[in-house]
């Protein structure tokens, strides 16, 4: 899966929260200052080249969807992050994130409670 640029980033996280629309649906869900309405159809048309966006056309109106959902774009992007700036660790991830003043100790709690839950839902799906 191809990576988005910030501006086409921006655009499916507006597709992913209206789940479809046409280019005027979009041009309003976009803070100010606004992209010409020209950007934002060129950009949605290179989010279809990529895989990205489907449509279905009125006549010469096209309404445009989602064809990859957010938490496959998600998955796969922290994957590829991970990679790229932690050799390839959760490990590292998780360690950057709790050795720095990032996090406050109940989000910390918070955290290691969710860890906690995930891992007895594993061990239980692992004992089946």
């Amino acid at each position: 899966m191809k990576e988005l640029t910030k501006a086409e980033e921006q655009l499916m996280q507006i597709l992913w929260k209206i789940e479809k629309g046409f280019v005027n649906n979009i041009m309003e869900e976009i803070p100010e200052p606004k992209p010409a309405y020209n950007t934002v159809s060129t950009i949605v048309r290179i989010l279809e080249k990529k895989g990205f966006v489907g449509h279905k056309a009125y006549g010469k109106t096209h309404e445009y969807f989602p064809l990859i959902s957010k938490d496959e774009y998600s998955k796969e992007y922290m994957g590829s992050f991970v990679k790229n700036y932690f050799q390839n660790s959760y490990q590292q991830l998780v360690s950057f994130f709790a050795s720095g003043d990032n996090l406050s100790i109940k989000e910390l709690e918070e955290i290691r409670s969710m860890m906690d839950e995930q891992i007895k839902k594993n061990k239980k799906s692992k004992n089946k």
